[in-house]
């Protein structure tokens, strides 16, 4: 299942994504109990849809830009800075740039992670 890397042509672009583009690669979900798919890679923003599945982890890390994190289903856990966050369906969660972060997911989740990165990290990728 390939990226969406779509560019904006003009001054708004706007995606009408298929249930094919909202799909994660169970083999993948399955395997490593994560897994991702870019939807936009823009310059400085990234917006990639992530799904952890039941247990799910992703390790502690963090981003060189702001991060916004909105849950689309299920649930999951953020431990940021030694604090947890519980969120559900609907609940958006924005973190600063360099906040380390990691995730759990008890029954599974879906969510849209955006990540602006700093012009000079943007132009290298």
């Amino acid at each position: 299942m390939s990226s969406l890397q779509r560019k904006i042509g003009g001054p708004a672009l706007v995606q009408h994504l298929t249930r094919a583009d909202q799909l994660i690669d169970d083999s993948l979900l399955a395997k490593h109990g994560r897994s991702a798919r870019t939807l936009s890679k823009e310059g400085p923003l990234r917006l990639t849809l992530i799904a952890l599945a039941a247990n799910g982890f992703l390790p502690a890390h963090s981003t060189d830009g702001p991060v916004t994190i909105h849950v689309l289903d299920g649930s999951v856990t953020l431990d940021v800075l030694e604090q947890e966050y519980q969120l559900a369906s609907g609940d958006v969660l924005i973190l600063a740039a360099g906040v380390p972060h990691s995730a759990k997911s008890a029954e599974g989740v879906r969510f849209l992670l955006t990540v602006v990165q700093p012009t000079s990290a943007a132009t290298e990728s």
